[in-house]
């Protein structure tokens, strides 16, 4: 169990590395339209690409820091149903709930968007709009972005497994204690 509560560590530390990374593309993709918009305003001109970036910069934010998003523990959940629950009830709730639900779901969608990134490159793919940009580095997005996902939700249900087994501390008081940490810097 220690090989793999390391290996828990090494997760949360890409994922917190990628989600701190990317989410600075949130003031990329504002940079990006307010631009485009004062110079449509300005100039009369207007660019599909700089709108296609910001929708690509976006995207990116959206997918990429789905697995930043459950390991900070934001993530949509059922607290009002769960939260009546003991704390042993509702860890292996979340366990039950990665290994059959969010587990599968990423690996399906890896699956059947893998093979479209590498028809969208194998055929050097360009948006159909005019002046549009090339489509499959966005498409890379997808299984990448569902990958990081699988990967942290392996790593929660080690945490939640070591926890059980008296080995890990709580992952919901490690998420508060890091967000009062951050909160405070």
């Amino acid at each position: 169990m220690g090989f793999l509560l390391r290996l828990s560590r090494l997760i949360d530390a890409l994922n917190e590395r990628i989600g701190r990374v990317v989410y600075w593309l949130i003031l990329a993709a504002v940079l990006v339209s307010s631009g485009n918009a004062t110079v449509r305003y300005i100039f009369s001109r207007s660019s599909n690409a700089w709108l296609e970036l910001q929708w690509y910069l976006f995207s990116a934010v959206f997918i990429l820091c789905a697995g930043y998003t459950l390991l900070r523990n934001e993530h949509i959940r059922i607290d009002i149903v769960i939260g009546r629950f003991p704390k042993r009830v509702r860890i292996w709730i979340d366990i039950i709930g990665g290994l059959f639900f969010l587990l599968p779901m990423t690996l399906i969608i890896m699956a059947l968007s893998w093979p479209i990134f590498v028809d969208s490159f194998e055929r050097n793919e360009v948006s159909a709009n005019a002046g549009g940009l090339l489509q499959w580095p966005f498409k890379l997005i997808v299984p990448v972005g569902f990958f990081l996902l699988a990967l942290q939700g392996i790593s929660e249900v080690i945490k939640r497994i070591g926890f059980l087994m008296g080995l890990a501390p709580d992952p919901a008081q490690k998420v508060h204690a890091h967000a009062e940490e951050a909160h405070a810097k």
